[in-house]
């Protein structure tokens, strides 16, 4: 059966909300056809738990009285099915019923009361006793059979993909899981939530392009937050020891399947504590989430191969994560390159133009080490994996390691070739912080969108003290995109941006002023 053309389909649902809304109409003569005095008093998961394993026989003596309320997803005759968030459950309706309820279409949000029983087919139903339609559908719902399976479609209208694809609600269902286990872990170790700023005088804390706007009463320019870093760090200084967030973040960069330009992350931080203790948490900090919101740890992924073959990959949350330099691992995946090559800017240079990479006069032997180190050895990170010893070039905010100045205290953590955390050994040496931001400056007046801004705050704060303290950042849409086997970070969030599809005009509106 082939599709029909768009402007037939555009046709055919222009009629039927044309009919919807001849519907609605005669419903408005009758009355509000939108009341909001219907309670109920049960959900469709409820009742499947609590009476799912009871025979016809036992649900017909205890006669059991519910209220229930959903959209109506399938329509057959007798039997309808409505949906809440919880599940699905169906409703029997009478001929008589059935008469009455003519002007109900599918996507519908009805409310009915009545007795709780089970068919010959051993479904749990409710009796049509009392019934109300609480809001009228005036859009028809996908085609049952088809669905809505455009993606651009089903990330620009989420509402719909949400009532019709059960996949994608597990996906946020088992998101939110996410977050509550991760919440339940810092709450428990004595970590203290908190909120940062998200407009901020100087965006600090990453590397990256940040949004420009500007603050009209305080007639300054502003930026959205590119990490929250340096105000959780501030918060160290002042006392509070063990702090976490949950945070929205935005960066003016390109967009991928795995990058979005607002996207969520945890960062925290844990006074008297080092890069290798941040390790150990994370590392039991991810077992028990993924044992909380998948009931193992075991992590089942699946990707297409470009022959069509479908290749599955396990990643193993129960064992040790395994640990390695950055210098190990370009030497692990690189089984021609000699430990010394990496260890001058012009050795290094020659294996990376040897590799055809592509790099800028003004790097050093750190920012080119970290280029082969990407684009060799990273994406081959298969199972849990820290990264650790990253050089003191391309980490501005970390502690160099006392033995090797070089190299930072740093780690950042990979599964399935994706990066997902990023921590180190905080910097609280505030001369040595003041002379890293110089450096970030000068690389920035030198044409560096991502370089980092001079925080003459935050070097002031570091001028008062930072006890010896350990941080880190964890993507939670790119975790939700692992625990949920979602091929792009769009999967993941519920409104994920996109050009939009007419040109949007904006009109003056000064709010009556």
């Amino acid at each position: 059966m082939t599709e029909q053309p768009h402007s037939a389909t555009q046709h055919e649902d222009n009629k039927l909300i044309a009919e919807r809304r001849a519907k609605l109409a005669e419903l408005r003569t009758e009355g509000n056809p939108f009341p909001n005095d219907f309670r109920r008093d049960s959900t469709a998961a409820e009742l499947q738990e609590k009476h799912g394993d009871k025979s016809k026989e036992e649900l017909e003596k205890l006669d059991i009285k519910v209220a229930i309320a959903g959209r109506m997803m399938l329509d057959r005759k007798a039997f309808k099915v409505v949906q809440d968030m919880t599940a699905r459950i169906q409703i029997y309706a009478t001929k008589h019923v059935q008469k009455d309820t003519k002007h109900w279409d599918l996507g519908d949000i009805v409310g009915v009361r009545g007795t709780l029983m089970k068919s010959g087919k051993g479904d749990l139903y409710v009796t049509m006793d009392e019934y109300v339609l609480l809001t009228k559908s005036l859009r028809p719902l996908p085609e049952k059979h088809k669905g809505l399976t455009d993606m651009e479609a089903r990330y620009r209208h989420r509402y719909v993909d949400l009532m019709v694809n059960e996949e994608t609600r597990k996906v946020f269902l088992a998101r939110t899981r996410l977050i509550n286990s991760m919440r339940s872990y810092f709450n428990a170790r004595g970590f203290m939530e908190v909120e940062t700023p998200m407009l901020q005088v100087i965006p600090g804390g990453a590397t990256a392009r940040p949004f420009s706007t500007h603050h009209n009463a305080l007639g300054i320019d502003m930026y959205l937050r590119i990490a929250p870093e340096l105000f959780l760090k501030r918060l160290v200084v002042g006392g509070f020891e063990r702090v976490f967030e949950i945070n929205r973040n935005f960066r003016n960069e390109g967009l991928s399947t795995r990058h979005n330009p607002e996207f969520t992350m945890v960062e925290f931080y844990q006074a008297y504590a080092d890069y290798n203790d941040l390790m150990d948490l994370t590392e039991d900090m991810l077992r028990q989430i993924t044992r909380e919101v998948l009931d193992t740890t075991i992590v089942v992924n699946t990707r297409e191969l470009a022959n069509g073959d479908v290749e599955t990959i396990e990643y193993d949350f129960g064992k040790p994560f395994r640990r390695m330099t950055v210098v190990e691992a370009i030497l692990e995946h690189n089984p021609d390159i000699q430990a010394g090559q990496l260890g001058d800017e012009a050795s290094a240079r020659r294996v990376a133009n040897n590799l055809g990479i592509q790099l800028k006069d003004t790097w050093g032997l750190g920012k080119v080490q970290i280029e082969i180190f990407e684009a060799t050895a990273e994406h081959l990170l298969i199972q849990p994996t820290f990264i650790t010893d990253y050089p003191k070039e391309v980490s501005p905010l970390a502690r160099c390691k006392d033995n090797d100045p070089f190299v930072t205290e740093r780690f950042e953590f990979f599964v399935g070739g994706r990066e997902l955390a990023n921590g180190f050994s905080e910097l609280n040496d505030a001369e040595d912080q003041a002379e890293r931001f110089r450096a970030q400056v000068a690389e920035k007046d030198a044409g560096d969108d991502e370089a980092m801004f001079y925080d003459e705050d935050y070097v002031m704060a570091l001028e008062y003290g930072l006890p010896p303290t350990a941080g880190e950042g964890i993507g939670i849409d790119r975790l939700a995109m692992l625990l949920t086997n979602s091929p792009s970070i769009r999967d993941v969030i519920l409104f994920p941006h996109m050009r939009p599809e007419h040109k949007i005009e904006h009109h003056a509106d000064n709010g009556g002023q």
